[in-house]
C-alpha cells in the first residue's frame, strides 16, 4: 500500500485546516483557498510532467527560458498538458514584465491598454503577454496584436486547444514558435499525484491521508492525460473519504473509482474533436480495422454527433474506398444512410455499426476514384477533347459510315460488346485491382482488349 497525507483547504472541512491565509500570486484567491490543481503549478521547469520533448534538458524551449530568450510562442495542446504551467514558469523565471488575458474574457479595449502599456515601457526589458484560448479571438482580435508582436513590444505566449494552423491567424503563427504538448503519459501522472500527496506546503501533505497504488493508476488512467483533472479528482476522493478508526483517510480503488466522475468526452461537434474523430473513423474502415472504426464510432455516438453525418461519411467511404472492390458496399451504406432517417436514435446506432464493420471488412480499392482524379488532372491540365461525331445527341443514319462515323449499337453484337473509339485520343483511366470483384472487371477488361474482339 502506497501511503502519503493530504492537507486541503476547503469550506467543506475548514475546520480541520490552518486558517492561515497567503494572497496568490495575482492577488486574487488566497493560495490556501485554491484547488489542488493551482496550488500545485509547477514553479520550475523540473516540476513540470511529461512534456520532455519540449522542456527536457537541452530542448529549446527549456534553453531560451532559461536564459530569458523567448521569443513568440504558442502552446499546443490538450487540457490538463501544462501550457498554462509553462507559462507561470516563464512568469516565475523572467526579468521582464509579465501580464495576462484570457480568450473568454478579453475583448479588444482591455487588449489595447496592455498592449500600449507594454509598448511604453518596453525600454524596461519588454513584457510578456500570455493570451489563454487565443483561438477564442476573432480574426480581427488577433490582428490588433500583429504591430506590438512585430515590433518587439510584447513578446507574446499563446495557448491553445486547437490547431494553431487552423484557429490562430497565419501572421501570428509565422511569427512564433509552435509547441506541441502531448497528453501526460499515465506515469508521469502517478508521479505528480503522489507527489501532491507528500507536498505538505502547496499539495496534501500533513492530514494522514492514504492512496493505494491503484487508486492512483485508476485516476491517471480515467483522466487521460489531463494532469488538472486528476489532480481534481484526487482533491475529491480525499475530501469525500472518511477518516477511519486511527483517524486516517484510506483512498482505495473503490473509492476511486466512486469519486471519479465518467470522463466528459472533449469533443466539440464544430470544431477540431469531430473532424479529427471523423478522421479517425475512415481511416480506420480504409484501413481494414473494424475494431478500431468501431470504437471511434462509438466515440461520435457517446459524445452527441448527428448520425445523419455519419452516414453521410458512410457512404463517402462505400465509394472512395471500397468501390468495385465490393459493389455491395454502397448499397449497405445507402440503405443504412435511409434507415438512420427512418428509426431514429438511440436505435439507429446498430445500424450504423453494421455498416461500419461491413465496409471495415471488405475488399478494397480506390480505382475508380482514381480514375476519376485522373481524368480530371488531363482536363484541368487543358486536355479538352471533342465529342466524337458519332456519339453526339443526332441520329448518325446520313453520316458516311465509310469513314468510320456511324454509331455501332453494342446490343446488336455479341456479347453486348464491338469496339469502336469511345474518345478520341485513347487512355486507360480506370486501372481496376486484383482485389475483390474488382478482379471479375480487369478479367473482363483484359478479354475486351484482347486484337479481335
Amino acid at each position: 500500500m502506497a501511503r502519503g497525507a493530504l492537507v486541503i483547504m476547503n469550506d467543506m472541512h475548514q475546520d480541520e485546516f490552518d486558517d492561515s491565509l497567503e494572497l496568490s500570486a495575482d492577488g486574487g484567491v488566497p493560495a490556501g483557498k485554491q484547488p489542488l490543481a493551482a496550488r500545485m503549478r509547477p514553479r520550475t521547469l523540473d516540476e513540470i510532467v511529461g512534456q520532455q520533448h519540449v522542456v527536457g534538458p537541452g530542448k529549446l524551449l527549456r534553453r531560451v527560458i532559461g536564459a530569458d530568450r523567448l521569443s513568440s510562442i504558442i502552446l499546443y495542446g490538450p487540457p490538463g498538458s501544462g501550457k498554462t504551467s509553462i507559462a507561470e514558469v516563464v512568469a516565475l523565471s523572467t526579468k521582464r514584465r509579465f501580464r495576462r488575458a484570457s480568450g473568454v474574457l478579453s475583448n479588444v479595449a482591455a487588449l489595447r491598454k496592455i498592449l500600449e502599456t507594454a509598448r511604453r515601457t518596453s525600454t524596461g526589458g519588454g513584457t510578456i503577454l500570455f493570451i489563454d484560448e487565443i483561438h477564442r479571438f476573432n480574426k480581427a482580435q488577433q490582428d490588433v496584436l500583429l504591430p506590438y508582436v512585430e515590433d518587439g513590444s510584447v513578446t507574446l505566449i499563446g495557448a491553445t486547444t486547437h490547431n494553431p494552423q487552423m484557429f490562430v491567424n497565419s501572421p501570428l503563427t509565422s511569427r512564433s514558435m509552435v509547441f506541441e504538448l502531448k497528453p501526460i503519459p499515465e506515469e508521469d501522472v502517478v508521479a505528480l499525484l503522489k507527489r501532491a500527496l507528500e507536498d505538505e506546503e502547496r499539495g496534501l501533505g500533513g492530514k494522514g491521508v492514504a492512496a493505494d497504488d491503484d487508486a492512483l493508476a485508476h485516476i491517471a488512467m480515467i483522466c487521460e492525460g489531463d494532469a488538472r483533472k486528476a489532480l481534481n479528482a484526487l482533491e475529491i476522493a480525499a475530501l469525500s473519504t472518511p477518516p477511519e478508526e486511527d483517524g486516517l483517510r484510506h483512498i482505495d480503488a473503490a473509492a476511486a473509482q466512486e469519486c471519479v466522475q465518467r470522463k466528459i468526452l472533449e469533443y466539440d461537434r464544430d470544431e477540431e474533436g469531430h473532424y479529427n474523430t471523423i478522421s479517425a473513423f475512415i481511416k480506420s474502415i480504409r484501413g481494414s480495422d473494424p475494431h478500431a472504426a468501431v470504437y471511434w464510432l462509438a466515440k461520435m455516438v457517446e459524445a452527441g454527433e448527428d448520425p445523419r453525418f455519419i452516414a453521410r461519411r458512410l457512404v463517402i467511404s462505400a465509394s472512395e474506398d471500397i468501390g468495385n472492390a465490393d459493389p455491395r458496399a454502397i448499397s449497405v451504406a445507402v440503405a443504412a444512410m435511409q434507415a438512420v432517417e427512418f428509426i431514429g436514435m438511440p436505435e439507429a446506432r446498430i445500424t450504423l455499426a453494421q455498416a461500419t464493420t461491413y465496409l471495415a471488412t471488405a475488399p478494397k480499392s480506390n480505382a475508380a476514384y482514381m480514375a476519376l482524379e485522373s481524368a480530371a488532372a488531363d482536363i484541368r491540365a487543358g486536355r479538352v477533347m471533342e465529342v466524337p461525331e458519332h456519339l453526339r445527341n443526332v441520329h448518325v443514319k446520313a453520316v458516311d459510315k465509310d469513314l468510320g462515323y456511324a454509331y455501332k449499337y453494342p446490343h446488336d453484337y455479341a456479347g453486348s460488346y464491338v469496339e469502336q473509339d469511345y474518345i478520341p485520343v485513347s487512355k486507360k483511366y480506370y486501372k481496376p485491382t486484383a482485389n475483390g470483384y474488382e478482379d471479375t472487371i480487369a478479367k473482363r477488361l483484359e478479354h475486351w482488349e484482347r486484337p479481335g474482339k
